[in-house]
């Protein structure tokens, strides 16, 4: 297999499938210049308290929808809305295996000082990758002078094409997004990350799956998590194995 790039919006404290597709890439590109979505995964995400998922959001300043990822800022309440999410952090994790080596690497995350929404959130990728050990180069859209690029598809061929890449791995959700003949037009090998289904243990209780990386690691120290970065499959557009 040739040189593998990602390429994905920064998402605050994501599921553990992204960070498997930072893993399993040899660069991988955060798209700090596209469009911010509303209601999406970048800035907000799902943890356990009390046994159930609690949606937890990351509050920006009311601006244009239109504007992208780095051109949005948190709420001027921003230092204690990260304090109050420790507060609840701190309240259902307390008792969690890893919570004595995870709380701190939160706290350096949520208390940092920086209010852009991008600049912010790649920090946080940075560190958290650290921390699971994953090497992968991590890229910053906006450096890459890719230019404007309206058809999103486009855009990541021109990426692929800059940084010499010759696979192209996706999220198992954008299949539907991609036409494989246009990226084999340009040498281009498209495949999607699924991940597998990923059961541990979170206090006895029923499983909760696909929560924040947050939940993931405080349940599962860094041998655990090495096995589970590496639990998913690759597949074609057909979602047959690739």
């Amino acid at each position: 297999m040739g040189k593998k790039i990602g390429m994905m919006q920064p998402y605050l404290f994501p599921y553990l499938g992204y960070f498997q597709l930072m893993a399993a890439v040899d660069i991988f590109v955060l798209g700090d210049d596209l469009q911010y979505v509303k209601e999406s995964w970048i800035n907000r995400n799902r943890i356990l308290v009390n046994g159930k998922d609690k949606l937890v959001t990351f509050p920006l300043k009311k601006d244009s929808h239109h504007l992208n990822i780095n051109q949005r800022y948190f709420s001027d309440n921003f230092i204690q809305e990260m304090e109050h999410l420790l507060r609840i952090i701190f309240s259902s994790y307390r008792k969690a295996p890893c919570f004595e080596s995870v709380y701190p690497l939160l706290e350096d995350i949520l208390m940092y000082d920086e209010k852009n929404l991008a600049k912010f959130t790649i920090r946080s990728l940075r560190r958290l990758c650290d921390y699971m050990r994953i090497e992968t180069p991590i890229l910053v859209a906006s450096d890459l002078v890719i230019g404007e690029v309206a058809d999103k598809q486009e855009r990541v061929i021109l990426t692929q094409k800059k940084l010499g890449g010759d696979v192209y791995i996706n999220l198992i959700g954008g299949m539907k997004l991609y036409s494989p003949e246009r990226f084999l037009e340009h040498g281009i090998v498209l495949k999607f990350h699924q991940i597998d289904d990923i059961c541990y243990s979170q206090f006895g209780n029923e499983f909760v799956p696909l929560l924040s990386i947050i939940d993931v690691l405080m349940f599962n120290d860094l041998r655990k998590m090495q096995n589970l970065l590496s639990r998913y499959s690759l597949l074609d557009h057909m979602g047959q194995p690739a």
